[in-house]
């Protein structure tokens, strides 16, 4: 057979590389990657005259038809662009596969296809540059009859591989055989992306994408995407896998705990998880951090990559824990393609099966689900609760069974490194429900005294509303430690970042905010320097903000302009531990007789004792800084002088009322300027009525 020629069509417009395999049938002798990324080489023996003139109907700007003679080597663009580098574009690329589905799947199972070959393109394209070498060493050593599995990682330069001669874009060269080709690709992986895509019960969805006759068109369709490293980075890869999974999320109608953390906020979580460890951080630092919710790794992943910038001879090793079987198979595959031990990575629920027992961590980030009961693990807990008490995770005590999120604290605090080992920093998202649920005495108020007595939490900071993409609620990010630097002992640093977002040029669900970049670096400044600080907003005649500055102590304030004014808030606030601590007193009255008589007990240790009136007891909550008598003498004597405090219903309490930290009181406007307006108003309907009536 004489060698064979190229020609190569440059445009979209032309038949594509499906389409010559459909026309062309059994007059292909072969399909394989071509010489460019987003090309398909196609060997051909023979084109017939049909063909020919089919093709150049199509090259209507090629005048007259170039004759193409056989035998010819044909490069067919694809029918759609190069894969999109933009985050959003790739993503509405990959989430168009949905049209392929539509009807045969139903909207909340779109994910099932979705996530996983979007997981196997992007190893897929990973594992490309060395797939020929790696062919070439397993079959060296298999030959040998050696275990080939480490020669195999070192060729391929990562830490997994695949022995099979197939790849997505010659699978789509054999439509008849697509369904057995697919499953056995999948078989070639390593064993640990082979529990990927167990966890993704990808076997399933090929099966029944095959019986519906689309799993040739889904495979194509991803063929598509270049979805190598060099043209998409990790971060860009898992903002598309956390839209993706957004997405789906909406389609389901997940509840408000169901959510994924927005970037800046994790950002600003690893700048407060960092910033006062910079010196610790040089060198040849080796750290570990952990996740007890992983997730899709997008906590773990941007740790690294801050680290990673700031100092690049540090090394970071990661672990983490997660539930949900696609995000966990998400997050194993991340951190498969960042190098990273993925048996670090755990599958189960934190809560009720700890999947890294007896291992501390230097760092931790956490952002469990906001109001999900755990009643589905609450044996496990109390059983855990009753018989370890301290020596377990949950000893402080258990927050009621509609919340589980203070547990996940309680988690975190059990796997901090000793204060002698160097300590552990973490920081979790919570709503607002853990600052104050809780009377005195309950499992809530037990939690916050525990890491409170213990001078564990450095700062709290309130988010935005409307930051995360499923709910709308207040968040806040607590920052807990057990190696706080001398002028933060025994204080609490509270910071209301509420005012620091922008607009979103286009709302993500229920995302309609996000901090800018300054305002990450003004929250961790705040954070850093540890101090008192007060927002001040310059505002004009009209009311409208001109400007805002920060005022630390020393600092002056600017001058407002002409008819406008600056008002002045606090914006950070250092505060003592005990400051957020009560006891909650019993105040007691006598019961009296008809006659008006106090009662007076007959027997036992009440014998001559007045005796309480159920009816008229009450409770006094009293500031752990004041004494209960001092503040009876004040409080109530004065209206109650024949009152008194059973003292053994004393209990002590902990809350955390961050809001009214920070409100400013404005008193109302001036009467007389109040009825100068209604004046005003009242005069222009007179006048409209008189027009009228005229």
């Amino acid at each position: 057979m004489p060698p064979l020629r190229q020609g190569i069509i440059e445009d979209q417009v032309f038949l594509t590389g499906l389409d010559l395999t459909r026309k062309l049938g059994d007059r292909e002798d072969s399909v394989e990657p071509g010489p460019f990324g987003s090309a398909w080489c196609i060997a051909l023996t023979d084109l017939h005259r049909n063909f020919e003139a089919q093709l150049a109907r199509k090259n209507r700007r090629r005048s007259p038809p170039v004759a193409i003679p056989a035998p010819i080597r044909f490069y067919a663009r694809r029918d759609t662009p190069e894969a999109p580098l933009n985050q959003q574009a790739l993503s509405s690329f990959l989430w168009s596969v949905a049209d392929l589905l539509r009807g045969d799947y139903k909207q909340a199972d779109y994910g099932k296809v979705i996530l996983p070959f979007t997981v196997l393109r992007r190893l897929d394209c990973v594992l490309a540059p060395t797939k020929k070498a790696v062919q070439d060493e397993y079959a060296l050593r298999t030959a040998q009859g050696v275990p080939a599995d480490p020669f195999l990682r070192r060729k391929a330069g990562a830490a997994f591989y695949n022995t099979s001669s197939l790849d997505l874009t010659g699978l789509v060269g054999d439509q008849d055989n697509i369904s057995s080709n697919l499953y056995a690709y999948i078989q070639a992986f390593s064993p640990e992306v082979r529990d990927i895509f167990e966890r993704f019960e990808f076997a399933a969805q090929i099966d029944r994408l095959h019986k519906a006759g689309l799993l040739y068109q889904v495979t194509e369709k991803f063929a598509r995407a270049d979805l190598h490293p060099d043209r998409v980075d990790n971060h860009q890869m898992g903002l598309v896998f956390e839209e993706l999974i957004r997405r789906f999320a909406e389609l389901s109608n997940e509840t408000a705990g169901e959510h994924f953390t927005p970037r800046e906020v994790i950002r600003l979580m690893v700048h407060l998880l960092f910033v006062e460890d910079d010196g610790t951080l040089s060198g040849r630092a080796v750290r570990t951090i952990y996740d007890p919710t992983a997730g899709t790794g997008g906590m773990l992943s941007i740790a690294g990559e801050y680290l990673t910038e700031h100092n690049p001879g540090a090394e970071l090793v990661m672990f983490g824990q997660e539930l949900n079987p696609e995000s966990y198979a998400i997050c194993k595959a991340d951190m498969l393609i960042k190098g990273q031990d993925v048996s670090n990575i755990a599958f189960g629920n934190t809560l009720s099966e700890d999947g890294h027992p007896g291992k501390h961590f230097d760092y931790m980030l956490s952002n469990p689900p906001f109001g999900v009961e755990w009643k589905k693990v609450e044996k496990t807990v109390r059983e855990e609760h009753e018989r370890r008490g301290h020596a377990g995770r949950f000893g402080p005590g258990l927050p009621r069974v509609s919340d589980g999120s203070l547990l996940f604290l309680l988690h975190l605090l059990s796997k901090m490194r000793p204060a002698r080992d160097g300590g552990s920093r973490f920081a979790i998202v919570l709503n607002g429900s853990p600052l104050f649920t809780g009377g005195a005495g309950s499992g809530e108020s037990e939690i916050r005294r525990h890491v409170l007595e213990n001078d564990l939490v450095e700062a709290i900071i309130a988010l935005p509303t409307d930051m995360f993409y499923n709910t709308g609620i207040a968040t806040y990010v607590w920052v807990l430690t057990n190696r706080k630097p001398a002028h933060r002992k025994g204080l609490v640093q509270l910071i209301d970042g509420s005012s620091f977002w922008q607009k979103m040029r286009k709302s993500l669900g229920s995302k309609r905010k996000e901090i800018p970049d300054e305002g990450i670096a003004t929250l961790t400044q705040l954070f850093g320097r540890a101090t008192p600080a007060e927002l001040a907003r310059v505002l004009d005649a009209g009311g409208k903000e001109l400007s805002r500055h920060v005022l630390f102590p020393g600092d002056t304030a600017p001058e407002p302009p002409e008819g406008g004014q600056v008002k002045r808030a606090p914006l950070s606030r250092l505060m003592r531990n005990e400051d957020f601590g009560y006891r909650q007193i019993t105040v007691e009255r006598p019961q009296r007789d008809a006659a008006g008589r106090v009662v007076l007990g007959a027997k036992g240790k009440q014998k001559g004792k007045p005796q309480p009136d159920t009816g008229l007891r009450d409770t006094e909550t009293v500031p752990l800084s004041e004494e209960i008598e001092a503040y009876f003498a004040r409080e109530v004597l004065p209206h109650a002088p024949d009152a008194w405090v059973d003292h053994d219903k004393t209990k002590v309490g902990y809350e955390i009322p961050f809001s009214r930290h920070f409100y400013v009181f404005e008193p109302p406007r001036p009467l007389e300027a109040i009825d100068a307006d209604l004046a005003q108003v009242t005069a222009r309907i007179q006048a409209m009525l008189a027009g009228l009536t005229a």
